[in-house]
């Protein structure tokens, strides 16, 4: 008797459920990842010490703000605290004294008190006029 050998089928294994699921694991994480992008302000803060030098006083510009947020310019009150009225008092500043921008440093006295806010409005509005000689004046600290 002759037997009739059964023939072999070919077992393929379909990889089209396994790549659907591996786009769509990659889709859920690209889709729910965050990138943030952090911003900083580079300056670089004063030590609490006594400087060796003193910049020429034409060049140099005392910013103090009081703790309601009153900015004075050259013990000069201006007559509201908001950005605008800042840079156009520090431009009108810069026109009287004949300064170039690149040369003017210029120190922020503020107030223990103040709000943050107004020290970096300062801090913006002299970025914008482009002065990038920065300071913030600080107590020393007495040692106990």
């Amino acid at each position: 008797m002759k037997f009739q050998r059964k023939s072999r089928l070919d077992t393929d294994v379909n990889m089209t459920p396994l790549i659907d699921v591996v786009f769509l694991l990659l889709i859920f994480f690209m889709v729910s990842t965050t990138f943030t992008k952090n911003s900083h302000l580079g300056i670089n803060l004063p030590e609490a010490e006594l400087s060796k030098q003193t910049p020429a006083p034409n060049r140099h510009l005392q910013l103090v703000i009081d703790v309601n947020g009153t900015f004075k310019i050259a013990a000069k009150a201006l007559h509201n605290s908001s950005a605008a009225s800042l840079k156009q008092a520090l431009n009108d500043w810069i026109i009287k004294q004949d300064v170039a921008v690149s040369t003017l440093s210029i120190t922020i006295s503020a107030d223990a008190g103040t709000a943050h806010q107004y020290v970096v409005t300062a801090m913006d509005v002299a970025g914008q006029l482009g002065i990038s000689k920065l300071s913030i004046a600080t107590l020393v600290q007495e040692r106990q």
